[in-house]
C-alpha cells in the first residue's frame, strides 16, 4: 500500500509539471471588445480545422491533463486518509 502511495505521488508530481508546461505554451487568442463589436467569421478554414493546429492540440492536453489531475487529486487524497 505505501508503494501505491509513491507511485501515485511520482505520477502526481509528472501530471503537475506537464499541465503548467502545457498550459503556459499556450497563447492568447480572444479577441477582447474589439472582437465582441466587430463579430468574427466562424465560417472560415481555420475555425473548421483549428483542432488540427498546435493551439488546438495544446487546448485538448491541457483539458486532458486537467481532468487527470483532477482524479489524481481526489485518488491521492483517497490513498492519505486510508
Amino acid at each position: 500500500m505505501q508503494a501505491l502511495k509513491y507511485v501515485l505521488i511520482g505520477i502526481y508530481g509528472i501530471v503537475c509539471l506537464a499541465l503548467i508546461i502545457v498550459a503556459m505554451m499556450q497563447t492568447k487568442d480572444d479577441a477582447g471588445a474589439s472582437g465582441a463589436i466587430t463579430g468574427s467569421s466562424t465560417n472560415n478554414f481555420y475555425e473548421k480545422n483549428k483542432g488540427r493546429t498546435k493551439e488546438g492540440m495544446l487546448k485538448k492536453w491541457t483539458i486532458i491533463l486537467g481532468i487527470v489531475f483532477a482524479i489524481l487529486t481526489i485518488a491521492v487524497s483517497i490513498m492519505y486518509l486510508i
